[in-house]
């Protein structure tokens, strides 16, 4: 297994590290080097005149990303705001929204950890309960998921934290139906979308969740610390940034100060969001039928790699097809304590990584008390890296 297993035709397109399999994009993503050239065009452009940048030259670029991004999601430009990361947009929502004691918050417990802790800190920080959504990891159809979700809503139900694509166990939600039906029930619906814009097919206006926010430095592939939070027409005036800011005591009427207090924070290096319009472009321009077949054709690849990893770890796919983006989670089964507080990595991430070049997460995740592997299928892979995982996952266990 010396021999390093070939990438896709795309993968020219990256900068990656040629002794290296990467097969986890979904965890921070991986930026083109088109798209990292511009984003070096932009900082030189910034550091010749900042100041004449900051108040003249960035303003229609920043306006540009916003529609660009509106665009791409279908969402109302007036409710987008940028973020560094979406776990900030969550907490910019629930460290913005008022509970009373005994309200309930709602998280399934395949929520992403951090976006998790920051309900458990609002929560506690109320009085308010979470209330935790046992869902398997093993599951069938969508119809279990919604089920367990709605059974859980009750007249104290305030809020709902529903994935698009959940992160540890790589399950695509019916985040469509459940916004449906849960704000139907006159519950909000806060979408954490971190697996959202370029692995899923988004349409915010016909889905008129709440509040949404999402990370473009993941399958948009923009430079890092590039984030979004949507919030609906109805909702913006509960909503501040994390940083009160300059805008706070603007006298401007309710869209302008909007903007203001959360384009403006404080002075940071806008250009990961301005390159959202060029990475839209440049990834789309990339295969024939664009975006859509972007999508598509990392799915099949995503259904691919996760048939030889099952096979090899001798589990059974958690998911039917129709639930699989472009990430897919396989239970390990080994008699090895799930858990060991004196490890920092696991040590099959670790022989993955150190003896066969193969960069993919492995982790214990508590709620199921079990241990997953997650594979990516992004642009730049290729059918033979998931055959090299496979017979390394077979060497190793």
């Amino acid at each position: 297994m010396s021999t390093r297993p070939r990438r896709s035709e795309y993968a020219k397109y990256w900068g990656l590290d040629p002794n290296i399999t990467f097969l986890n994009h979904g965890s921070f993503g991986a930026c083109p080097t088109e798209v990292l050239e511009y984003q070096s065009k932009l900082r030189l452009q910034i550091e010749k005149d900042p100041v004449r940048f900051f108040e003249y030259e960035c303003l229609p670029l920043w306006h540009d990303a916003i529609e660009s991004l509106s665009g791409f999601i279908n969402a109302n430009p007036e409710g987008m705001t940028f973020q560094n990361n979406a776990t900030a947009g969550v907490n910019s929502v629930l460290r913005s929204l008022k509970f009373e004691r005994g309200d309930e918050i709602i998280v399934p417990n395949h929520a992403y950890q951090a976006c998790w802790n920051a309900i458990e800190f609002t929560a506690k920080r109320w009085g308010a309960k979470v209330i935790v959504v046992d869902i398997p990891f093993i599951v069938e159809e969508d119809d279990q998921i919604i089920e367990l979700i709605l059974t859980a809503i009750t007249e104290r139900t305030k809020l709902a934290l529903i994935d698009t694509v959940t992160s540890p166990t790589g399950m695509r939600m019916p985040f469509e139906r459940l916004v449906t039906e849960i704000q139907g029930r006159g519950v909000d619906v806060l979408l954490d979308a971190a697996h959202g814009p370029g692995i899923v097919p988004l349409n915010l206006e016909k889905l008129d969740v709440a509040y949404m926010t999402g990370n473009c430095h993941k399958w948009l592939c923009t430079p890092k610390g590039s984030a979004f939070l949507h919030i609906r027409e109805d909702r913006k005036l509960l909503i501040k940034p994390l940083n009160i800011s300059h805008g706070y005591s603007a006298d401007l009427n309710a869209q302008e100060k909007f903007r203001f207090e959360f384009d403006w924070t404080g002075t940071q290096d806008p250009t990961p969001w301005l390159c959202i319009p060029k990475a839209i472009e440049s990834l789309g321009s990339k295969v024939a039928g664009g975006w859509p077949e972007i999508l598509e054709r990392n799915q099949k690849l995503a259904i691919y790699g996760r048939k030889l990893m099952c096979e090899a770890l001798g589990s059974e796919p958690s998911i039917p097809e129709s639930m699989v983006t472009s990430l897919a989670a396989a239970e390990i089964s080994s008699k090895m304590k799930t858990k060991d507080e004196n490890l920092q990595f696991d040590p099959l991430h670790t022989s993955l990584f150190e003896d066969y070049g193969i960069q993919i997460p492995v982790w214990h995740w508590p709620h199921h008390n079990t241990r997953y592997i997650r594979l990516s299928a992004a642009l730049y892979n290729g059918e033979e890296e998931y055959q090299y995982l496979a017979k390394a996952l077979k060497e190793s266990l």
